[in-house]
């Protein structure tokens, strides 16, 4: 069983810290990320490069996507997918090993300024969502599902569809809508919600929440393994959990 991720950074780090400059072998690592983790490995990414002589592209596309391209043998170092995703990868030989680094919820955003919706029981979500003149959703992707689940569970599925805007995955963030008066409620991913200025994201109640964990996914055949440990550790460590809270998720348990 190897070091784990933890101590393989810190030795990482030490070791560079203590070669001479320019002597520490600098890596360039792919990472693939789908929309709720962008801004929050943005970030990430950015404290990496400043710690480390390592250098991190990063391929923004939706969660199918990534998965298409796995299965289909593109090159990567790094996945961030959600937890299930990543075990199937596993599964397949396309992702060697898992490594969780966030906990995503669902919420509801509205405009900046703008009354505050009940999201305090299940009943104060299903008035909010019945009183809203128009919604917003994603189609195809976990909240997006979710929310028509979450309309059946309250009856209201009905109600809901005749005033309900589904915005196609990889067509940006649902409450941009909220934020442009196209919508007066929107349900997304709350680092989603989060991103997007002039709107103010609520999560929903533990009784009609999800909570979808999202893991690094490490190649069978890295590049450079060492510098992708590096990575995976420190999108992992303590160090990162202040900005994983800021982006509206929060740390593994």
């Amino acid at each position: 069983m190897g070091l784990p991720f933890n101590v393989v950074f810190a030795a990482s780090l030490l070791l560079a810290g203590s070669l001479p400059p320019g002597f520490a072998a600098a890596a360039e690592i792919k990472l693939m990320c789908p929309a709720p983790m962008r801004t929050t490995i943005t970030d990430l990414v950015e404290q990496f490069e400043r710690t480390t002589p390592h250098r991190v592209t990063v391929v923004h596309t939706p969660s199918r996507m990534i998965i298409e391209r796995i299965q289909g043998g593109e090159a990567f170092d790094v996945s961030i997918l959600t937890a299930e995703a990543t075990d199937g990868l596993i599964k397949q030989g396309k992702v060697a090993s898992r490594v969780d680094i966030a906990r995503s919820s669902i919420g509801l955003a509205v405009r900046s300024g703008a009354p505050k919706p009940d999201v305090s029981s299940v009943e104060g979500v299903k008035r909010t969502l019945l009183a809203a003149k128009t919604f917003a959703r994603n189609e195809g992707a976990e909240s997006g599902r979710h929310m028509l689940s979450v309309f059946d569970r309250l009856g209201i599925a009905g109600q809901m569809a005749a005033k309900t805007k589904a915005m196609p995955v990889g067509t940006g963030y649902v409450a941009e809508l909220v934020a442009r008066g196209e919508a007066e409620l929107a349900a997304q991913q709350m680092p989603e919600l989060k991103a997007v200025a002039g709107v103010d994201p609520f999560p929903l109640p533990p009784e009609l929440q999800l909570i979808i964990v999202f893991s690094a996914g490490v190649s069978p055949a890295p590049k450079e393994p060492d510098a992708v440990n590096a990575l995976v550790a420190f999108l992992s460590s303590p160090a990162a959990t202040a900005t994983i809270r800021s982006k509206g998720l929060e740390p593994p348990r």
